[in-house]
């Protein structure tokens, strides 16, 4: 290294500096990058340097090429993929936490991460109204979860027919029936992949209108079927109706799987608690923290109501791992080494408390009925029942719906993405940022309808 104009002290100032000015700017600025500042990315690039630079103007470069070309995912007006914005207090506890750099991989590597993991859990157990039984493993996010979710019910259910998958691996195993709805995500269906579980396994059952498993059509389950159900349908924000499938599932001795990637945290807003009736009957349940908890990414949660099933899908040993009496972290997640995601939802949870966090679900998903309000009354189609924080709406054809869209993230007012509904080609508003406001939705929406009326305008 050469020697730094900076000291560390210097540095991490210009940091802070920057990311300050970034955030207090991400309200105001257009949602999407300029094409002219994406173009300047190029400038990142070329050779690899022969020799190092100051850290100094690594960092300003990072930050005047870097900044400009962001999507403002942090202000109050993406309403893009299910994206929340991150809360200071979350913020602020990963610059800590990258400060401190710890590895939470095991008890003796970081006391405080796996101090924090303990305390969090019941916390979490409490808002989603889990069983008091139910394990975690902290992973990247909703993807992962499934993934570590779907590994236990494998494991659980080939223990049960007598085969060690751990041990034997999947040649010659029982095989095991996968049943899904016909909405199932696509994160659910790439953790099945990822397990071994290809598409001739999986049974899809068809849905209702808002996108529901119809319990009804289930095939016969039995002790070797694992039942995938969501907590939050991606584009109607729809949620299964846990509690038939549930049943009929403990009857046959089947193992149900919740993809609760934003839905499950329904739970934790007693005005949308009524949703989630049954969900508490499943086996298994994944989540995201960086949607609808509104931390940095990445962060995602596996639940499983037996923590031994989760333990013995992902126990790993070795004779220099020194592991204690108490919970191990790595021996709850397909990661050794990994960040300290739980810091962030300790915190958050700290600084909202069960309110707070019930206030901020509560405000979102009335901000989307907002949004839908706008929508309608300006005659336009609102496909879906907007029952938690997502709105689909149609401007007529697909191909002028598909202009509106295009010209929305254009425009930079907010940003919005497109999407198939039962089909309709739809533009798909999630509404999941804690900074969003009631203005926010009003200035957005007009930006919308005054696109939408320029585009009907040129078609017709």
């Amino acid at each position: 290294m050469p020697q730094a104009k900076y000291s560390t002290n210097d540095l991490l100032n210009d940091a802070l500096l920057r990311a300050t000015r970034y955030v207090s700017q991400a309200h105001d600025c257009a949602v999407n990058p300029r094409p002219v500042d994406v173009a300047r990315l190029a400038s990142l690039g070329g050779p690899l340097p022969e020799s190092a630079s100051p850290p100094e103007e690594v960092l300003a470069l990072l930050d005047d090429v870097g900044s400009p070309s962001t999507v403002a995912t942090t202000g109050g007006r993406y309403f893009g993929f299910v994206v929340g914005g991150v809360l200071p207090v979350a913020l602020a506890t990963s610059w800590l936490s990258a400060a401190w750099d710890q590895n939470c991989g095991l008890r003796v590597m970081s006391p405080v991460c796996a101090t924090v993991e303990d305390i969090t859990l019941p916390w979490l157990r409490e808002l989603l109204g889990l069983p008091v039984s139910t394990g975690v493993g902290f992973v990247t996010g909703a993807t992962m979860a499934n993934f570590t979710c779907l590994a236990a019910a494998r494991h659980a259910l080939l223990a049960r027919a007598g085969w060690d998958v751990e041990e034997e691996g999947l040649t010659g195993a029982p095989p095991l029936t996968i049943v899904v709805g016909d909405e199932v995500h696509v994160s659910a269906l790439k953790a099945l992949w990822l397990l071994g579980y290809g598409r001739s396994r999986v049974v899809r059952v068809p849905s209702d209108d808002q996108g529901r498993i119809i319990p009804s059509q289930l095939p016969a389950l039995n002790d070797r079927t694992i039942v995938c159900i969501q907590a939050g349908n991606a584009n109607s924000g729809a949620i299964d109706p846990a509690e038939e499938i549930c049943s009929r599932a403990r009857d046959a001795g089947a193992w149900v799987h919740v993809d609760g990637a934003f839905g499950l945290w329904a739970a934790a807003a007693p005005a949308r608690a009524h949703l989630m009736a049954g969900y508490s009957a499943a086996d298994s349940w994944a989540t995201d923290c960086h949607k609808w908890l509104n931390v940095t990414y990445d962060s995602g949660l596996a639940f499983v109501r037996e923590p031994r099933y989760l333990l013995n899908a992902m126990a790993l040993s070795a004779s220099y791992l020194q592991v204690s009496e108490n919970r191990e972290p790595f021996h709850y997640t397909p990661e050794a080494s990994r960040r300290a995601r739980a810091l962030e939802i300790w915190a958050v949870l700290r600084c909202l408390g069960k309110r707070g966090l019930a206030e901020t679900i509560e405000r979102t998903c009335l901000l989307a009925s907002r949004f839908a309000d706008h929508l309608r009354a300006a005659g336009l189609a609102v496909l879906n029942r907007v029952e938690l924080n997502q709105v689909l709406v149609s401007f007529g054809s697909a191909e002028t719906t598909k202009k509106v869209i295009a010209e929305v993230q254009r425009d930079g007012t907010c940003w919005c993405g497109g999407t198939e509904w039962h089909g309709h080609t739809a533009m798909r508003i999630s509404v999941s940022s804690w900074a969003t406001t009631e203005d926010d939705v009003d200035r957005s929406a007009a930006a919308i309808l005054q696109i939408a009326k320029r585009a009907t305008r040129s078609d017709s």
